[in-house]
């Protein structure tokens, strides 16, 4: 059994899953926007759900990544975390390290789309072999390539050949495909599996495999056990103070987050200034420790996540998850009702947000 949550935590954890989704679409609209007084000239004091645009970018330090997105939208981030979640639905709750691999790029990768001159009949065999690796491995990928090919060419030797750019694309899915990378992409999937894994003696074991599809670096995994015990803690129903201590005992930089915890009140800017606001994970976990620490309510928490700027999308997947995992949906402290429904394709979002969680098919009938 994987996921041990109480039934009377389900409905935190819940909230805590839609903060992450809810976070990520409130940021996009000045998303990877470093200046802060840009950020507050632009957005004032609710900077939340803008429509990206390039306009807001013309002054200060930022990168304009979003043209073409709307207010509601997600990040790559949230879309990282949306193809996890479809691994885990699809495994039910349980982490299939290669399915989530071809799950992983086929959404991000060239998932087929050959880049570069390839002749017509090499072209064929990629694109009919390609779809298999994405859903089978081993034994059973031989026939259906071959019944595939077999469609547009009876030569024997064509189809072995593509039996053989299977296997060779499968045998190369390694459990550790990811780059030597140390940014937020580690840490901003991990809502979804800490919720399927939650109170498990496994989680640490299944939080390293799955960051290590793609972040193979030791230092990324040490950042993401810190937050998948954070995360643990809370949707347990553990206190913020008592989780932040817990989990800054596996942080690779303990004293860095000790600091960013110091003080009295909340100043998201000044910890972006400090701690530094760019992907990189030991500027990024101060920021995201000294927002949990201070802040006293979901809202509160994720403005001051896009006034401090910078990579606001990847922080708000732990910031987000942490606040609504203590304090829920509605009220003056939880998710307002209203952000929820400016999340583009909510009702899908949370539908499968309740499945992970309820678990239906553990159900004995």
């Amino acid at each position: 059994m994987t996921n041990a949550i109480p039934s009377e935590r389900k409905t935190s954890v819940i909230a805590a899953l839609a903060g992450g989704w809810v976070a990520d679409a409130a940021s996009l609209g000045l998303h990877w926007l470093y200046d802060s007084p840009r950020i507050l000239e632009v957005g004032g004091e609710s900077p939340e759900f803008l429509t990206p645009n390039a306009d807001y970018f013309t002054v200060g330090f930022g990168y304009f990544a979003h043209e073409g997105k709307r207010s509601g939208d997600i990040s790559h981030y949230g879309a990282a975390s949306g193809v996890l979640t479809g691994s885990l639905l699809a495994s039910k709750g349980i982490l299939d390290v290669r399915d989530y691999q071809r799950r992983f790029r086929a959404y991000f990768g060239p998932g087929g789309q050959w880049r570069g001159f390839i002749d017509k009949q090499k072209r064929i065999l990629v694109q009919k072999v390609l779809p298999y690796t994405r859903r089978l491995s081993g034994n059973e990928l031989a026939e259906p390539v071959r019944r595939a090919i077999d469609l547009t060419y009876h030569e024997t030797e064509i189809q072995e050949a593509g039996v053989y750019l299977a296997e060779t694309i499968d045998q190369h899915l390694l459990p550790e495909s990811g780059a030597d990378d140390m940014q937020l992409p580690a840490v901003s999937k991990l809502p979804p599996l800490v919720a399927s894994y939650c109170g498990s003696d496994r989680l640490m074991e299944v939080t390293e495999a799955a960051v290590r599809v793609t972040n193979h670096n030791d230092e990324a995994v040490a950042w993401a056990k810190c937050a998948a015990r954070l995360l643990d803690h809370l949707f347990r129903g553990e206190s913020m103070p008592a989780a932040l201590e817990t989990a800054k005992a596996y942080a690779p930089d303990q004293a860095s987050l000790a600091r960013a915890q110091s003080g009295s009140s909340l100043d998201a800017i000044q910890a972006g200034d400090t701690f530094g606001r760019t992907c990189y994970l030991h500027e990024a976990m101060p920021v995201i420790f000294h927002i949990l620490t201070h802040a006293r309510s979901y809202t509160e928490a994720i403005r001051a996540n896009i006034h401090c700027g910078g990579d606001s999308c990847g922080r708000a997947w732990i910031i987000g998850p942490a606040m609504a995992a203590v304090h829920g949906v509605g009220g003056e402290r939880g998710i307002p009702l209203g952000w929820l429904t400016r999340v583009t394709d909510a009702p899908a979002i949370l539908r499968d947000i309740e499945t992970l969680v309820n678990r239906p098919w553990s159900v004995s009938r």
